[in-house]
């Protein structure tokens, strides 16, 4: 009888949500896995058992988490964490693991983040609605990339609306038309120099009053959010193709290779090559 379930998702170039694996397991007693560091972000949901969850947040501060079911925890990028199965009532879970531009952004509309890993449902039917949503991923490895980013992003707007400590959406208004013209002026070129003066020119905008409209819709100022753009593309160069990284640096605005070698480890924790190697070998949960 299977016990577990585990599906690595085809190299594809999603760059707002990417999903890298997801599967489900019934952990034996007091099955622990870390500590260990992500390079993404892991969503579990406990669907019956217990467990427990120690995670460092980014200011060095342990957390430590008690779960039951219906009740599921965010692993961010870079923390710390250490996860177990209890031992009388060990935990049967589902879990996704993620990543994109717009993940974060998500994630903290529904009040998850590295100092908040747990997630509590308004209600156990609304938080089984995230649950089933997970499961369908995870059972349904053959379906198309289309179609499981599409219940990827069903899974966040259900994560959202029923998390207990979500935040507001922010609405549909004409800024959100301003950074998105200028999301997609980054995405075509990415490769070369871009100042934020460019950037606010193609908005017909005034540079400051550009930043400060840019920080409120994406959480960070332009200049970081290109950053994290070239990280996202070089990562999915590395994964996807065999050049060396000295040409992806270059070919996504770095022709220095230790510049490009220096915010990808800021980025991501770990340098560009041991980025590659964890994500050829992809380590089974």
């Amino acid at each position: 009888m299977e016990d577990h379930s585990f599906s690595v998702f085809p190299n594809e170039n999603f760059l707002d949500l990417r999903l890298y694996q997801y599967g489900w397991e019934q952990c034996a007693p007091l099955h622990s896995f870390g500590p260990y560091i992500r390079n993404h972000y892991l969503f579990h949901y406990v669907i019956s058992g217990r467990g427990h969850l120690d995670a460092t947040d980014q200011d060095g501060v342990r957390r430590d988490y008690d779960l039951e079911s219906d009740q599921g925890f965010l692993i961010c990028p870079g923390q710390v964490s250490t996860y177990a199965a209890d031992r009388e009532q060990p935990w049967k879970y589902v879990w996704l693991e993620f990543d994109g531009l717009r993940a974060e952004e998500y994630l903290e509309s529904a009040g998850l983040g590295p100092r908040q890993s747990l997630y509590r449902p308004q209600s156990p039917a609304q938080g089984q609605t995230v649950r089933d949503l997970m499961l369908y991923i995870a059972e349904h490895s053959d379906a198309s990339s289309l179609h499981l980013m599409g219940h990827l992003f069903l899974f966040l707007d259900a994560l959202i609306e029923t998390s207990s400590t979500r935040r507001p959406l922010r609405g549909g208004l004409l800024k959100d038309f301003y950074i998105q013209e200028a999301i997609t002026y980054m995405e075509k070129n990415y490769h070369r120099e871009l100042s934020v003066e460019e950037l606010a020119d193609v908005c017909k905008l005034n540079r400051s009053y550009f930043s400060k409209l840019f920080k409120e819709s994406m959480g960070c100022p332009p200049q970081e959010f290109l950053i994290r753009l070239r990280m996202a593309k070089a990562a999915d160069m590395m994964k996807g193709t065999r050049q060396p990284i000295g040409i992806i640096a270059a070919k996504c605005g770095y022709p220095n290779q230790l510049h490009f070698s220096r915010a990808f480890r800021k980025r991501y924790g770990v340098s560009p090559r041991e980025w590659r190697n964890q994500n050829q070998i992809r380590l089974k949960k």
